[in-house]
């Protein structure tokens, strides 16, 4: 089935570079020039996910989500700033799947799309109590991408999640960066070892947030991360 995208930015470099990647990869896209014009389009005629810029005219992106979500679950990825992480930790508690930030691949992009896509789909295809991970006060449901911590939501991109879900599977065991690199973006898609050690540092800082004494995820020098056994 081809996937509908709609993409969000007052960028037209952006868009039309954005465009012609996804259209050579199959997707069908609509394009935005700012919240507003965005709002109207999305409302008519529903893609089945959108990218929104986050600093936009008349309507950024973050009312543009608070819009959408008023009117249902379509998947979001947002486009922001780098290391903006006020941005990222409002917009994850709004409602968005997932971040890229900029400058960014667009085979990473590409790749962030099918993975919210397909977790998307999972989820609406029902729950699977056999794939929930539960390690003592951590519980992981990959299909309805949620993970507590004693009871207390985690707010996980898809990349965080995907990297703590690699470590949890197999508590004690080391991972190192080319295997986290792997779980998080795909075979094909390389990216710098500092860009692993950033998610760690913020999954860390996100469990932290609820538990100022989360030590579960171990680092050993020169070789890799690890999920502490209970």
């Amino acid at each position: 089935m081809k996937h509908t995208i709609a993409v969000v930015d007052d960028d037209r470099n952006i868009l039309t570079s954005v465009s012609i990647a996804l259209e050579s990869e199959g997707f069908e896209v609509r394009t935005y020039k700012d919240g507003a014009e965005a709002l109207a389009g999305i409302s008519a005629r529903p893609p089945d996910l959108a990218i929104l810029d986050i600093k936009m005219p008349r309507m950024d992106g973050m009312e543009l989500l608070n819009r959408i979500r008023n009117q249902s679950r379509l998947p979001v990825i947002f486009l922001t700033s780098k290391d903006d992480e006020i941005d990222e930790v409002l917009g994850l508690r709004m409602g968005a799947d997932d971040y890229i930030t900029k400058p960014f691949s667009q085979r990473l992009l590409i790749e962030r799309i099918r993975a919210v896509l397909r977790r998307a789909e999972a989820e609406a295809a029902g729950p699977e109590a056999d794939t929930v991970i539960v390690r003592g006060p951590l519980v992981m449901d990959p299909d309805r991408h949620r993970c507590t911590w004693h009871d207390e939501p985690v707010q996980l991109t898809v990349t965080e999640f995907l990297l703590l879900q690699s470590l949890a599977q197999r508590p004690g065991h080391v991972k190192n960066r080319d295997q986290l690199m792997d779980a998080a973006y795909g075979e094909n898609i390389y990216v710098d070892d500092r860009t692993i050690d950033s998610h760690i540092k913020r999954l860390r800082k996100k469990f932290k947030t609820v538990d100022e004494g989360f030590d579960r995820i171990e680092t050993l020098y020169g070789i890799g991360y690890r999920y502490a056994e209970t």
